[in-house]
């Protein structure tokens, strides 16, 4: 039983009840069909009520019969929303807190909405890559017009239902509810009982006073903004029949669009996507109930970009923050650099001058160690050399109360080695922000050797809180993120040895998708940083192979925007990389010196030797239990990186590739005597599963 169905004085009430959101799996499906025809045969029932149990109406289809045969089973939701609109006996929906995707698709079959007010409504459908497939893009224009039903169908934004309810000439809502919904809908079900006609929301015309000539608008406004998806476009499409043809017919339309969407790449990236958020946050020996230790302030140590980004991530969740640094000059600059950033999000309109001041008065600063005592969690954000880390956490160990959490902000080291600078690595943890820290989603979460699991839990969950995608990483040199995009900028540089340019390289895998190629993000992230990681490198793994280049740059002092020159040039005030004739020079005599003869490398090899780096190196990762599976992979590198969201991941898109193809790729670049051939040979679990014939999902 997926419900529960009672009678209240001649009003059927079925309620919905498939924990959390009421998802529309087969079981629930056939709940309300079978219900409905129940109390549509009773004589007894009058009218009846939909609605759901606990925290929402209906949050939509049931993500884990994606993919599965139950998904098609009969009846489907279409099945179901027609078995209700065609019911003889008024239906009125009773909606609260969250119609979403299906879960909207089925209050708008209904004959009656009454909605309590603070209500969430969307179709998000378009965000994993397809199309509200129930009848969503031909009853939702019939409801609340066709403007404001387009805007809502291919962005996939929830809406506030106090916002829908003043929409003028909507009729998705009937009522307005402040308390109990239920109640208000069975008393407006007796009380409409015996009205007639019934009112049938496909047989609503879509009223506007030039469709066509606002669809052809819309159009253009879509194309331009979803460029590598073709979701939106079809959205579109579906939503102009809703205004062209009979709602059958349109329907039919819908239903086509559907099938074509759900067997495209884009879709099937986007669902990758969606999928791995969700199971990054499942840690396998971390049930659900650990018990989590209570954050209530957040120290921060170093008010650099970093330790700043990171603070305001907390004083934006509405967590005190106390920040410390060594001097009060640098502790001033990291402060103004804060009312910086906030002041800018004021100036557009995306935050309240009154919350700008709240969060700034959650920020305390200071000079010492000893002001970070009360703290529940404290993150240091110092500069990357083990040395600084081990005074850093020495002196934490000596203040922090018992109970506190410890966390290192490290891209690269070990944090087994941090935790031993403790006398509690139980209570030590990587958080590894990824700058600029107030903005980018990723937080690589690096799980030591002791790290405690209601550790882990806490930090996991506290993601949450800041709006973070949390992935857990082992311990070893560059995590998961930085270990392999070694192996991309390694790859980068051969390409320049044997004949490419830094502006080729990017714009080959930028037109790929990515948001910045190797060189400029080089330049935007500092070549120092890199260059110092390679000095360390050379002594620890002294085998390993580089190009030189990027060496013999950062000896002309060219670190990249921070000293107006890397591997572009860059004008006073500018982001813009402009190709440096210097740069090209000192590439062609690197190449003399190696007796290199230049080659035209085409954009397909820069693109395959960059993104199979990653995958080769991210087959490793699995096979030494660094990352637990290959969608916290995707998930680094989509929410990290700049890898294309619409390709899903690296590893992802590997597997659309085929493996079978991509070892025939990396064999081939294993052939080339300027590259890396013991690099090339393809991981373990790569050879395993082109073997089984299966991909990494």
């Amino acid at each position: 039983m997926s419900g529960s169905y009672e009678i209240q004085d001649g009003i059927a009430v079925i309620t919905m009840d498939t924990p959390p959101v009421n998802s529309l799996g087969l079981q629930n499906r056939r709940f309300i069909a079978e219900s409905v025809a129940r109390a549509g045969s009773d004589p007894q029932v009058q009218a009846m009520v939909l609605t759901g149990r606990g925290r929402a109406f209906c949050g939509g289809a049931d993500i884990r019969e994606f993919n599965r045969p139950e998904a098609t089973m009969a009846p489907d939701l279409i099945d179901v929303i027609d078995l209700i609109e065609r019911s003889d006996k008024p239906i009125v929906a009773a909606v609260h807190r969250v119609a979403m995707g299906g879960g909207l698709e089925l209050a708008m079959g209904c004959h009656y909405r009454l909605v309590q007010r603070g209500t969430q409504v969307s179709l998000p459908e378009v965000r994993i890559g397809i199309l509200p497939g129930a009848s969503g893009t031909q009853r939702l224009p019939r409801l609340i017009g066709l403007e404001p039903a387009l805007n809502m169908i291919v962005t996939g934004e929830t809406v506030m239902s106090e916002d829908l309810a003043r929409l003028p000439g909507q009729r998705l809502i009937d009522e307005l509810v402040d308390d109990d919904v239920v109640a208000a809908a069975v008393a407006f079900a007796r009380r409409h009982a015996a009205v007639r006609p019934l009112p049938r929301v496909r047989e609503l015309q879509v009223v506007h006073p030039a469709p066509e000539a606002y669809l052809q608008f819309a159009r253009t406004q879509v194309a331009a903004a979803s460029r590598h998806f073709p979701a939106p476009l079809l959205c579109l499409d579906c939503v102009a029949q809703s205004v062209r043809l009979p709602f059958d017919q349109a329907l039919a339309f819908e239903r086509r669009g559907v099938t074509e969407l759900v067997w495209t790449a884009e879709s099937a990236a986007l669902r990758n996507i969606f999928f791995g958020e969700r199971a990054a946050a499942k840690i396998a020996d971390v049930p659900d109930d650990t018990p989590q230790r209570a954050i209530k302030t957040v120290g921060v140590i170093g008010a650099g970009t970093m330790g700043g980004g990171i603070s305001m991530n907390f004083l934006n969740a509405g967590i005190p923050v106390t920040l410390l640094e060594m001097k009060q000059e640098a502790l001033d600059r990291g402060v103004a650099t804060i009312r910086k950033n906030y002041e800018a999000q004021v100036k557009k309109g995306k935050l309240k001058a009154e919350k700008y001041e709240e969060r700034m008065a959650l920020l305390k600063t200071t000079l010492s160690y000893d002001d970070l005592k009360d703290c529940d969690l404290i993150i240091e954000a110092v500069f990357e050399e083990l040395g600084v880390k081990e005074k850093v956490f020495t002196q934490l160990d000596a203040v922090a109360k018992q109970g506190a959490i410890l966390a290192s902000n490290t891209s690269t080291l070990d944090v087994d080695k941090i935790a031993a600078f403790t006398k509690r690595p139980q209570d030590v943890i990587g958080m590894h922000f990824f700058s600029p820290a107030n903005v980018m989603k990723l937080l690589e979460v690096v799980r030591g050797a002791r790290t405690g699991k209601d550790v882990l839990a806490t930090v996991m969950s506290l993601a949450k809180k800041i709006r973070k995608t949390a992935v857990v990483s082992g311990v070893c040199d560059g995590f998961i993120g930085n270990r392999m995009i070694e192996q991309y900028s390694r790859q980068a540089g051969f390409l320049l040895d044997e004949g490419a340019t830094p502006a080729q390289v990017d714009k080959a895998i930028e037109k790929f998708g990515f948001a910045m190629g190797p060189f400029r993000m080089g330049d935007l992230a500092g070549n120092d940083i890199g260059w110092a990681i390679r000095k360390r490198r050379s002594v620890e793994q002294p085998d390993m192979k580089y190009s030189r280049t990027a060496d013999k740059l950062c000896e002309l002092g060219r670190f990249g925007q921070k000293t107006g020159a890397g591997w572009y040039d860059y004008q006073a005030g500018k982001r813009d990389a402009i190709p440096s004739k210097l740069v090209e020079d000192l590439i062609v005599a690197h190449r003399k010196e190696l007796g290199i003869t230049p080659r035209k490398i085409s954009d397909e090899e820069i693109v395959q030797r960059l993104v199979y780096s990653l995958v080769n190196e991210g087959a490793h990762i699995l096979e030494d239990g660094i990352a637990s599976k290959a969608s916290d992979i995707d998930m680094v590198y989509i929410t990290g990186y700049g890898f294309p969201i619409f390709r899903g991941g690296p590893m992802h898109y590997a597997s659309q590739q085929g493996l079978f193809n991509v070892v025939q790729a990396m064999q081939r670049f294993g052939r080339n005597p300027n590259d890396d051939a013991k690099f090339w040979e393809p991981a373990g679990l790569i050879r395993q599963l082109v073997a089984e014939g299966r991909g990494f999902a």
